[in-house]
């Protein structure tokens, strides 16, 4: 029986201690709220006495200048104001008087009217663009769009699908309680004091941790009584964030000082090139760009090894080349091997050398051993994968330290730095055909093949980076019916890249590669064509417009057929190119949600771009957006491929004089077409 008994105590424990634990959490909760509470109240309190004393610091200013112009308006003499008679056919028939507050006298004059005017024709707000500019899916209707009560009234279905198109999520709608940090900090803290309290002096003394530390119990109260969406690991860890960093000159523990700041420290290349890694679009070549989000590829974490060869002329009398014999020149020179051929000496046995030698700077001081500072050794770890052993360029870049000093430096870092290999191996190059032209026979031919495909679909362009493995069906560029391009990481020898054109013309027929494969030259590889000169009036290739911003003259003004239109400023021959079409590169998913309301509008300035994308000039864009549709237009749209990116360009379809108005066929289908443009569904119902 007494064994019987133990058991059955032993198994009710764990139901107490749960029951106590869930009863402690259950107060806790109640603290928090009411915790909170007070501190909603008094900094509610407090805002609307910031508030109070704000109105009146700007009532006693404005009493005052009220005061200091009263003062300067009595010294003032008082004029009559004399208005000259002007004698017109318009008949008076009103007389206005003009009454001041301010003890000036009374004034009249005769009232005439002015000729009446046309209104302006409404337009949306809009942000002028030079170039298109990509953003994020919008999952949270921002607003809820007003389209008149005749809208709501007649359709009031349309509203209820638009909020279920982004999953019943509509900015400004709060679930739940939301709390912000500046009372997540204040509250935490108040339970902490009230946790301690509760302690006597010998459960302090045990628990000291706690005592510097808010316990968990706090923070699983807060996260029951505020939000299930996050942990309680988590709501520590901002805790800890909000209050240890609040120095606004500490840095957090992952980022690394600046390098010409006085707290730089000696670090990794790879450390200090990683915001240069992180925000540096290669295809622009802009910091933190917009038009191509930072995609990480495995080829983007190795080291390549520098193809540049040193130079041995030394820079001056003290150059570190003039020592006759040394181990130093013997070493780097050892290092740095012939491309293609293996290294006859390993990091290894350099050390176990310069160790050996008694003669080297290891075994003593001399002039060449001084201290580097952090930003020194940073910027050495940089400039080495650039210039390699050339110690004379590093030490003009550096400034601080001679060309011997830095070859100092290298041998002690020699050890530290790995092994490059060669990058040869990413992609295994093809075997080169004997004749050349044959070459660019299957060229040509596969570029009429891509042309001539009955597949109408366009995909857009990721570059490929499969180390090791040539470019085959399993190539994203091939899977996507695309050439690769100068970004792919595959070797240059790879057998889909486009090798660019030989045109010695225009470039403005299908004879060239690159307008037969519409897109445009590219001035890395098309150079006898001209697209590769720097000044655009000696560029004698027609097929760069779009990349060299060579639009036309556009004014914005009325248009007799719609709304607003688009005039040319200056005439231009047929196929000629006018101006890029230019807006938000949203997803096809993204569109198909703003096209919704668009519909409604009745205005509509979304352009497909290709499967993936659709470029959209409704909140931004540049003026050729305000080009009207017509079923007999003077200019043409085409995507095309420029550098990597596709991009909507508008030409002539013939030749067009100064001062016309702009059209293009919008490819509107027979019901859309009468649906939206004005002059279409004029001409359908007179003529029905």
């Amino acid at each position: 029986m007494t064994d019987t008994s133990t058991e059955d105590t032993a198994k009710s424990e764990p139901k107490a201690s749960c029951s106590n634990v869930k009863a402690s959490l259950t107060e806790w909760k109640k603290k928090v709220r009411q915790d909170y509470m007070r501190l909603r109240l008094n900094k509610r309190q407090k805002r609307a006495e910031d508030i109070r004393n704000a109105w009146n610091v700007n009532k006693n200013v404005t009493q005052d200048k009220i005061r200091c112009h009263q003062t300067w308006n009595d010294e003032q003499i008082v004029q009559p104001l004399i208005i000259p008679e002007t004698f017109t056919d318009t008949p008076i028939t009103k007389k206005c008087e003009i009454k001041s507050g301010m003890k000036f006298s009374m004034e009249s004059t005769s009232m005439r009217y002015l000729p009446a005017l046309h209104s302006v024709p409404t337009m949306y707000s809009w942000a002028p663009l030079q170039q298109n500019y990509m953003v994020e899916d919008e999952t949270v209707l921002h607003n809820i769009p007003y389209m008149g009560d005749d809208i709501l009234d007649k359709d009031g279905q349309f509203i209820e699908e638009l909020i279920k198109n982004y999953d019943g999520k509509v900015h400004g709608d709060r679930e739940g309680i939301t709390i912000d940090d500046d009372v997540f900090v204040d509250l935490v803290k108040n339970l902490h004091k009230t946790f301690i309290a509760e302690l006597d002096d010998t459960q302090k003394e045990a628990n000291a941790i706690i005592i510097k530390f808010p316990p968990d119990i706090i923070f699983e109260s807060v996260v029951a009584t505020f939000s299930d969406k996050c942990s309680t690991d988590d709501l520590k860890e901002k805790y800890r964030e909000l209050t240890e960093y609040n120095d606004p000159n500490m840095l957090p523990p992952e980022c690394t000082p600046n390098i010409d700041g006085p707290n730089a420290i000696s670090v990794p290349r790879e450390q200090t090139m990683h915001s240069f890694h992180t925000l540096f679009c290669r295809r622009c070549f802009k910091y933190d760009c917009y038009l191509h989000p930072y995609h990480p590829t495995p080829s983007m974490t190795l080291r390549k090894p520098t193809e540049a060869k040193s130079d041995n002329t030394p820079c001056g009398p003290d150059c570190f080349l003039h020592k006759e014999n040394t181990k130093e020149q013997e070493l780097l020179n050892s290092k740095s091997s012939p491309k293609g051929k293996k290294r006859k000496t390993s990091n290894s046995s350099m050390s176990e050398t310069l160790s050996k030698d008694g003669d080297t700077m290891s075994t003593g001081k001399s002039s060449d051993d001084v201290e580097w500072t952090g930003a020194e050794e940073s910027l050495y770890r940089c400039l080495h994968d650039v210039f390699c052993n050339n110690h004379c360029a590093i030490s003009s870049l550096i400034k601080t330290k001679t060309c011997s000093q830095v070859c100092s430096f290298a041998l002690k870092e020699a050890s530290h730095t790995p092994e490059v290999g060669s990058d040869k191996d990413k992609t295994p190059p093809r075997k080169k055909p004997k004749k050349k032209h044959r070459l660019w026979y299957n060229h040509c031919r596969k570029v009429n093949l891509k042309k001539d495909s009955t597949s109408n679909h366009i995909f857009n362009y990721q570059p490929c980076d499969h180390p090791g493995q040539p470019c085959d069906e399993s190539c994203p560029c091939i899977m996507a019916q695309n050439f690769c391009e100068k970004f792919c990481q595959c070797n240059t020898d790879c057998k889909n890249r486009f090798p660019g054109c030989r045109c010695k013309a225009q470039c403005n027929t299908k004879q060239c590669p690159c307008f037969l494969a519409v897109r445009e030259c590219d001035p890395d590889i098309c150079s006898t064509c001209g697209a590769d000169k720097f000044d655009t009036k000696k560029i004698s290739c027609k097929n760069v417009s779009i990349q060299r911003g060579m639009r036309k003259h556009l004014l914005l003004a009325p248009s007799d057929i719609a709304g607003w239109g688009i005039y040319i400023m200056e005439g231009c021959d047929k196929n000629y190119f006018i101006s890029e079409y230019c807006g938000e590169i949203i997803s096809q998913d993204e569109a198909d949600r703003r096209g919704k309301v668009y519909d409604k509008y009745m205005c509509s300035f979304l352009f497909n771009l290709n499967n993936d994308f659709v470029v959209d000039a409704t909140r931004k864009g540049n003026k050729i957006r305000f080009a009207n549709h017509s079923i007999n237009p003077n200019c043409y749209a085409k995507v095309m491929m420029v550098n990597g990116d596709h991009r909507i360009g508008i030409f002539a379809k013939r030749p067009i004089l100064t001062g016309d108005e702009l059209f293009f066929d919008y490819r509107y289908g027979p019901t859309e077409q009468l649906k939206f443009v004005g002059i279409e569904r004029d001409i359908d119902l007179s003529a029905s």
